[in-house]
């Protein structure tokens, strides 16, 4: 991987991982058009391409993590001394309350039980050649595009985060399942459950980002270490730059959305989504691109 390639990827993942609009899909097509790991076999180039992608994804979440300290600090303190608290007062009659940050400590180990156990049962399939198909990348993108604007229709957008309870983190756990297909997007996914369980958009948005900080930081490091095997000895270096530019297009891209929901609909994404999925399939049905890795 060249400087060049490293850096679009950066920027690709940085403006696409946040924004419901499919980071690995527009990752893919980069990845195609800079000839990344050209010449590779399909197979080993797929493996390759699928590791990158989630070791760069390590530099959004990195943006996440400096985006939210103040709300991971929080969280944690709070997860930590109500669950001492209550160990130490397990005797009393009265027990402690959980406070809000520790329930939402839980909630994220709750909604992070689904997308870990399904990415470990298809793991060969993720990292395979059919994550890497247009047909899927272009349907997935249609689809989500649909349920998203059904969820803006019908959602009540009436629930804050004090108001985030199991079933919001089920719904959104599950629904981070369907971002381990192309397409799909994390957070267009999880956005989508959490305007169906009546969540406001800004209230979804924050809870999806908090969300994916065990799934991109587990997928991030596993493949990382399968990385060093995988990929070209000269790519390294390239491949800190790539993470290190996703980072910092990434907390702009974050500080954005948050901004941008609190007043508008994920309609322009939903726009978006379906024009650039009905333009693969087009493209395809043409023959003008190939659906698979070559």
């Amino acid at each position: 991987m060249t400087l060049f390639q490293a850096i679009i990827l950066g920027i690709v993942q940085g403006l696409t991982e946040f924004i419901p609009v499919s980071s690995t899909a527009h990752l893919v097509f980069a990845s195609r058009a800079v000839d990344l790991y050209d010449g590779v076999e399909a197979t080993l180039r797929a493996q390759q391409t699928t590791a990158t992608i989630a070791v760069v994804q390590l530099g959004t979440l990195l943006a996440v993590l400096i985006y939210f300290a103040r709300d991971i600090a929080n969280i944690t303190r709070a997860f930590l001394g109500d669950h001492l608290a209550l160990i130490k007062g397990s005797n009393n009659r009265a027990l402690p309350k959980l406070s809000q940050d520790a329930l939402l400590g839980w909630l994220v180990i709750i909604g992070s039980v689904p997308v870990a156990l399904v990415g470990l049962l298809f793991k060969k399939q993720i990292e395979g050649t059919f994550t890497k198909n247009l047909w899927v990348i272009a349907t997935m993108m249609i689809v989500v595009a649909v349920l998203l604007a059904i969820a803006e229709m019908v959602g009540k957008r009436n629930r804050a985060m004090a108001d985030l309870r199991v079933g919001d983190a089920l719904a959104m756990g599950f629904a981070q399942c369907l971002a381990l297909i192309p397409g799909s997007s994390r957070s267009g996914s999880t956005i989508m459950a959490g305007l169906f369980a009546g969540e406001m958009r800004e209230t979804a948005a924050r809870f999806s980002f908090l969300l994916s900080i065990p799934a991109v930081l587990a997928s991030g490091l596993l493949e990382l270490k399968e990385a060093l095997h995988k990929l070209p000895h000269g790519s390294y270096g390239s491949l800190a730059v790539a993470t290190i530019v996703s980072g910092i297009v990434g907390y702009a891209s974050i500080w954005f959305l948050l901004r941008y929901l609190r007043t508008h609909s994920t309609g322009v994404f939903i726009a978006y989504r379906l024009i650039v999925g009905g333009l693969i399939l087009a493209a395809l049905f043409k023959g003008y691109i190939t659906a698979a890795v070559n």
